[in-house]
């Protein structure tokens, strides 16, 4: 998400594309084997912000992607809507020298796992021009410059594909156009239109993704560029965000429709099995 994600090599888009049924599956129940160590059920009143115990505000515009929208810290881009879920809402309206206005959260120096098991229950939004993400950045990035400090895009769409999803890593020698990234297709309907448990199993051995429990695309070691470095056995913390506009969608069109909401319903953190 911080720059343009993955035009994927063809084999490996290849390997990776799996069609399924739009799913109704909640994944509330724990994987096996695994202990949960970190969760945001996003209880609480309308329109209170994320709980600042768990959840830090990026508050800014750009952010590498040419993006066009402003991320504030406002209960108006960001806050609970009082039945359990959080509510990132992109706005058209003139702020701080952008026509749009988000949110951006993250979990940096609050909560920064290494491996496990990271998996959100998400609705997403729609239209030409947006571009949410759940996703996950090295905590040295304020020492180490991105791509070296590694990112991992557990969740990444467009909003004019609104059946695609990507998963991807980004890392030293496999960033931007060069990354290593699988998507998933549903065979009909749209990730706009309902729940899904979006995943990250994140072990030793490499990164898989899944969508409502499919697996559709892994990731080793093995898989990255000749001298290319593995820069995934070190604390990532997690985001959230829809940004609007960007290299990757472009800019909304006259037909996208405003507001734009990414209902979160939570987020689960479990300890890689011992």
């Amino acid at each position: 998400m911080r720059f343009r994600p993955a035009r994927s090599r063809p084999a490996a888009v290849a390997a990776a594309l799996l069609l399924a049924v739009l799913a109704g599956c909640t994944g509330d129940a724990p994987p096996p084997g695994n202990e949960l160590v970190w969760q945001d059920e996003f209880d609480g009143p309308a329109g209170a912000l994320p709980d600042p115990g768990r959840w830090r505000f990026d508050v800014g515009t750009d952010w590498g992607n040419a993006q066009l929208e402003y991320d504030t810290d406002r209960p108006e881009n960001a806050s609970l809507d009082g039945d359990g879920h959080l509510s990132i809402t992109a706005r058209e309206e003139a702020y701080e020298g952008q026509p749009y206005t988000s949110g951006r959260i993250k979990t940096q120096d609050l909560f920064e796992p290494t491996r496990g098991r990271v998996e959100a229950r998400i609705k997403l939004p729609v239209g030409q021009g947006i571009w949410p993400a759940f996703w996950m950045l090295g905590a040295d990035i304020d020492r180490v410059p991105w791509p070296w400090c590694g990112e991992i895009d557990i969740m990444e769409y467009r909003g004019q594909e609104p059946r695609v999803l990507w998963g991807t890593i980004h890392g030293p020698g496999y960033a931007g156009d060069d990354a290593i990234g699988g998507r998933h297709v549903l065979a009909e309907g749209g990730f706009h239109l309902g729940f899904h448990v979006f995943a990250v199993e994140w072990d030793e051995a490499g990164i898989t993704w899944e969508v409502d429990g499919h697996t559709y695309h892994r990731v080793e070691p093995a898989d990255l560029p000749a001298g290319a470095e593995w820069v995934y056995d070190r604390p990532f913390f997690i985001l959230l965000n829809v940004a609007v506009g960007g290299r990757w969608v472009g800019p909304p069109d006259a037909a996208t429709e405003f507001p734009q909401t990414m209902l979160v319903d939570w987020v689960r953190v479990y300890a890689a099995p011992r």
